[in-house]
């Protein structure tokens, strides 16, 4: 788990870094909990503007966290409180005054399995309605079936571990589905962390402390 978490946030924030590179200059992280990017930015992020969108509830622990670690909000951090099963995305970040009218880079990791398959789509559209050069990260949970072994033993563990405080995986997608429904929305360069690109890329010379994940579902997707 703990190296599924490091690689998705990795590889999200090496495509947000090319995306900077070609002029995108918004950052929203969508079910950002307690994403820490803001606090360890890269000069290159300076000039980025960051918004996290969460629940309310969500937000204020993390920022009781923060204040107890007196750590200041950074000049280029906003918050913005938006439930996308009862909002449209869309409107939730016009109404935090998130220009439409620049390319912007959406971070979405950890959250698609837990929302239905409506609310993913429309959430999608909401992306495909900024500007060209924008793009979305995202991560997403395969059909129980398609693991085996002891990826299916942890799976299934993992599963009733989150149904048993109220947050069941709800939504599963093959990359075929996943591909469909991103270009479906309007994202027309959509491409998949596989697992010997990851290997190579991020841990092939690395210790052995962190193995590589059994199982990768990390897509993304530029318009």
């Amino acid at each position: 788990m703990r190296s599924h978490v490091v690689l998705r946030s990795r590889f999200a924030e090496d495509r947000l870094a090319a995306a900077v590179q070609r002029g995108v200059r918004q950052y929203v992280i969508l079910g950002a909990g307690f994403d820490t990017f803001a606090f360890r930015q890269p000069d290159w992020a300076k000039a980025l503007k960051i918004i996290e969108v969460d629940h309310r509830d969500t937000q204020l622990v993390k920022r009781s966290f923060l204040a107890r670690a007196s750590l200041d909000l950074p000049a280029n951090l906003r918050f913005a409180q938006i439930d996308f099963e009862h909002e449209s995305l869309l409107e939730g970040l016009c109404r935090h005054d998130v220009s439409l009218e620049e390319p912007t880079f959406f971070s979405w990791l950890g959250v698609t399995v837990y929302l239905k398959e409506a609310v993913i789509d429309a959430a999608l559209k909401s992306m495909a309605a900024y500007p060209s050069g924008s793009e979305v990260v995202l991560t997403f949970k395969q059909p129980m079936a398609k693991t085996a072994g002891k990826a299916a033993d942890a799976a299934r563990k993992l599963a009733e571990k989150v149904a048993s405080v109220g947050e069941p995986f709800v939504s599963f997608f093959e990359p075929k589905a996943m591909e469909a429904k991103l270009t479906s929305a309007g994202f027309s360069e959509v491409e998949f962390l596989d697992l010997e690109t990851a290997d190579k890329r991020y841990f092939a010379l690395r210790p052995a402390d962190l193995p590589r994940p059994r199982q990768i579902n990390i897509a993304s997707g530029i318009r």
